[in-house]
């Protein structure tokens, strides 16, 4: 179980600080380990794979239909089973949209961070995919 006590996310391990600051409102904090999305301002990723970009692309247009979809469900009062059903998979499209782009961090960014001779580099990465799975992938 999880809950957010304003200092991070309390897993079974104690309270993830990180997580404490992706919550506080400034992303670049989240954004801890150096490496090839870390780019200036807005760290752009330097190494997407287009293919894998492209099926992220094309999910996120068909959950965007789910999404207006569900809109139009409650507008029309439809049944509330049906709707809790569609809300269900329209959230795990999203994690499948999730999973790709953990896919590519830890192929490209991670790999590079965790390979490191610099060892803060190292368990900087290593901070923040624990954060992003305590925080993200539940």
């Amino acid at each position: 179980m999880t809950k957010d006590r304003g200092q991070g996310i309390y897993t079974p391990g104690g309270y993830n600080p990180l997580t404490a600051r992706a919550n506080s409102g400034n992303k670049s904090e989240f954004h801890g380990a150096e490496c090839a999305c870390r780019v200036g301002p807005g760290h752009k990723a330097l190494a997407v794979d287009p293919v894998l970009k492209e099926t992220n692309q094309k999910r996120l247009r068909r959950i965007e239909g789910q999404i207006r979809g569900l809109q139009k469900m409650v507008d029309e009062d439809r049944y509330c089973a049906d709707i809790i059903t569609q809300i269900a998979a329209a959230q795990e499209a999203l994690r499948g949209v999730a999973r790709n782009l953990m896919k590519n961090h830890l192929h490209h960014c991670a790999a590079k961070a965790l390979r490191s001779a610099k060892k803060e580099e190292a368990d900087s990465m290593y901070d923040e995919l624990l954060g992003l799975i305590y925080a993200h992938l539940r």
